[in-house]
């Protein structure tokens, strides 16, 4: 028996049987070969030629069956069966070509399959026995069940029978092709590219192996974190973070906020996102052939200013000219743009406001503001109180410019210190008073003077300029004193002084009588003479008003003892030429009370008394009457009549010639006596002089 294998150009597989020549030499078929291993699904060819004698044989029927089976007597023909009529095709011919192809062989087709034919001749059929046996097989592709990246791997591709050609084998891996052409194939170093589901087949047969998958293990690649939801993350937003990682067998996820555990899972959801969860995420991926972190992220939740505060570096007492540093402190995100305020107006900006050298002037509520995309908040203020010793200390006076007394005087004391000052009023140096204010009601002259106050704080102290309090008032307390001899002589030189209290200081007028003679507070006249004579006083007048001076008397003296007044002289004159000492005496004393009526202040009162006890008038009362009434004289009506003593005398003297044409009572020579007691020296000297003239011209 002859087997071959040729390949069709349909590329079918084609098997030519030559079937064994049986009995005589002219009767057989042959089969090539007798044993066939088809592909499932493929296309299978049984090439078969036969012989017969030629002579007196002609071929009525070919035809193939399987296994001998017969229908009725005859065997049956495969061609008349369903399941092979439509897949079974004859290609031979009825001389001596008996090929058969039977397309889309399985697992059923598995049988033996004979050619029979049958001549005109009786008894001439023939059988070619044995026939071929068909095997059919599939592919089974061997592997191992897991493999780790890097590992060799072989992979086979197997069949339940040895195919009756040299098959070229195709590999595919996820319907991708291979280029190996065996039965088996070596992958020397695996990685996790090659993975997948393998599968083998034969050129030019469409059936190919179930798919095997290659499960290669690989420790987590460097897993890679994806943030949903808006770019910009805002407070209270829902956030979720996914992580992935390419391992095998599938990583276990752990999340990381930072270095602390927060979550697993490959999604890590955050709803109501705050400004605690910022900070950096991270994931871990975890199998058995190793972990990985992934690189952080950072959520970064955004939201408007909290309230700023601030805070003060320094000392707590702020002295002027420390620095003083202002901290402005708010949590926002983004960052906030800080601006600093001094009650309104804005006085810098970022976080540290400086302050070197600070003034008063720098006293003050200051605050902060916060500022980003999503808001703005103002801190609540703080007081910047700088504290330094008093200075620009100053003393007001309110009411009219020009004090008079008796009005009342407000002095304030202003002071430029922190904290304020004790405020303390000192007339030169003398403690007066204390507080911001001092007041004086119904000033007087004697308030007069400098003021000044003195402002003390913990830091020092520092006194006011003065400032004067001057206290006017119209004149007052005027009085002329006389420089000199209380006896003034003819051709002396006299000097008269007023004295005044008043201010503004009083203009000083002298009056003789009503007659203005000068001004200022000195009237001096050189070598007096009797002209000069009479009362005297000053007038002081400033803008508040005037006052006169009582008045004095200059009694010029022409001579010791003997006045050179012109009353003076008529009363002697009368008295010497007339001749009665009782004239002599009216004509003296019409003079001394004519004087006794203006003088007043030009003779001391001491010098009076002093006198007086000199003459010792009380002893001398009962001589000086005795002699009084032993004069006789004729009366003098006419020279009292001229002189009229009743026109100058304050003292309304009862009339004279009564007393002096008899012997006077008692009563009346006392009444003579106290008007002597009014005469200065002079005039009791002159008085005593007519006196003893009279009593010795009488004895004579």
């Amino acid at each position: 028996m002859l087997m071959w294998l040729r390949m069709a150009p349909a590329l079918h597989l084609i098997f030519l049987l030559i079937i064994h020549r049986v009995s005589s030499d002219y009767w057989g078929v042959n089969y090539s070969p007798t044993q066939i291993c088809a592909l499932q699904n493929s296309t299978m060819t049984i090439s078969c030629t036969f012989t017969y004698p030629t002579t007196g044989y002609q071929i009525m029927k070919v035809f193939w069956n399987i296994d001998q089976v017969k229908q009725g007597d005859e065997f049956a023909d495969l061609s008349n069966n369903p399941e092979y009529s439509q897949r079974l095709q004859y290609l031979g011919d009825k001389q001596q070509n008996c090929t058969v192809r039977l397309s889309h062989v399985t697992k059923k087709d598995e049988h033996e399959y004979y050619f029979r034919f049958i001549t005109n001749v009786t008894g001439g059929i023939w059988t070619g026995i044995p026939g071929v046996r068909l095997s059919v097989t599939d592919l089974q592709l061997e592997s191992p069940e897991r493999v780790t990246e890097g590992d060799s791997v072989n992979l086979t591709c197997n069949s339940s029978c040895n195919l009756t050609d040299t098959p070229t084998f195709i590999w595919y891996r996820n319907s991708d092709t291979l280029t190996n052409i065996r039965d088996k194939l070596n992958i020397s170093s695996v990685s996790r590219r090659e993975a997948g589901h393998y599968s083998c087949g034969v050129q030019g047969q469409t059936y190919i192996s179930p798919a095997v998958y290659l499960d290669v293990r690989y420790a987590p690649d460097t897993p890679v974190i994806s943030i949903s939801g808006s770019a910009v993350i805002m407070s209270g937003d829902s956030v979720t973070l996914s992580c992935s990682s390419d391992s095998n067998p599938p990583a276990e996820i752990n999340w990381f906020k930072g270095e602390t555990s927060v979550g697993s899972g490959r999604i890590f959801s955050i709803s109501k996102i705050s400004s605690d969860d910022s900070g950096e995420y991270k994931c871990r991926a975890r199998n058995d052939h190793g972990e990985k972190y992934s690189d952080p992220v950072t959520l970064d939740v955004q939201y408007a200013p909290d309230t700023p505060v601030i805070s003060i570096s320094g000392s707590a007492v702020i002295m002027s000219g420390d620095s003083v540093t202002l901290n402005c402190i708010s949590d926002s995100n983004p960052p906030a743009e800080i601006s600093w305020f001094k009650g309104e107006p804005s006085v810098g900006s970022g976080r540290i406001f400086k302050i070197s050298k600070i003034s008063s002037d720098d006293s003050g509520e200051y605050k902060c503001r916060a500022r980003n995309d999503h808001g703005v908040k103002y801190s609540d203020p703080v007081n910047l109180d700088v504290q330094y010793p008093p200075r620009n200390i100053s003393v007001s006076i309110s009411g009219s410019a020009v004090i008079m007394s008796g009005d009342s005087v407000t002095l304030n004391c202003s002071s430029d210190s922190n904290p304020p000052a004790e405020i303390s009023w000192f007339k030169g140096e003398t403690s007066v008073g204390s507080g911001r204010i001092f007041n004086i009601s119904k000033i007087s002259s004697d308030d007069s003077g400098e003021y000044k106050c003195r402002a003390r704080n913990e830091h020092g102290e520092k006194y006011s300029d003065p400032v004067n309090l001057d206290v006017q008032y119209p004149p007052r307390n005027i009085s002329v004193s006389i420089s000199g001899s209380a006896v003034i002589m003819s051709g002396d030189s006299v000097t008269l002084s007023c004295s005044s209290d008043s201010n503004p200081p009083a203009e000083i007028s002298w009056f003789k009588g009503e007659t203005s003679v000068g001004s200022g507070r000195i009237f001096s006249i050189s070598k007096i003479s009797s002209d000069d004579s009479g009362e005297y006083k000053c007038r002081a007048r400033n803008d508040h008003g005037e006052k006169y001076s009582d008045p004095v008397t200059l009694d010029v003296q022409c001579a010791r003892f003997v006045s050179c007044s012109p009353a003076f002289g008529v009363g002697f004159a009368v008295g010497v030429f007339v001749g009665g000492a009782s004239a002599t005496i009216s004509a003296v004393l019409y003079f001394c009370l004519s004087k006794r009526k203006s003088r007043r202040s030009a003779v001391k009162e001491s010098e009076i008394s002093d006198t007086y006890a000199g003459l010792d008038l009380q002893s001398a009362t009962s001589d000086l009457y005795d002699t009084l009434t032993s004069v006789h004289n004729r009366p003098a009506e006419n020279s009292y009549s001229t002189l009229d003593p009743q026109s100058s005398s304050e003292h309304h003297n009862p009339p004279v010639r009564d007393n002096i044409s008899h012997k006077p009572s008692q009563q009346q020579f006392d009444y003579w006596m106290s008007l002597v007691k009014e005469f200065n020296v002079v005039e009791l000297q002159s008085f005593f002089i007519l006196l003893f003239v009279q009593i010795n011209r009488k004895r004579l």
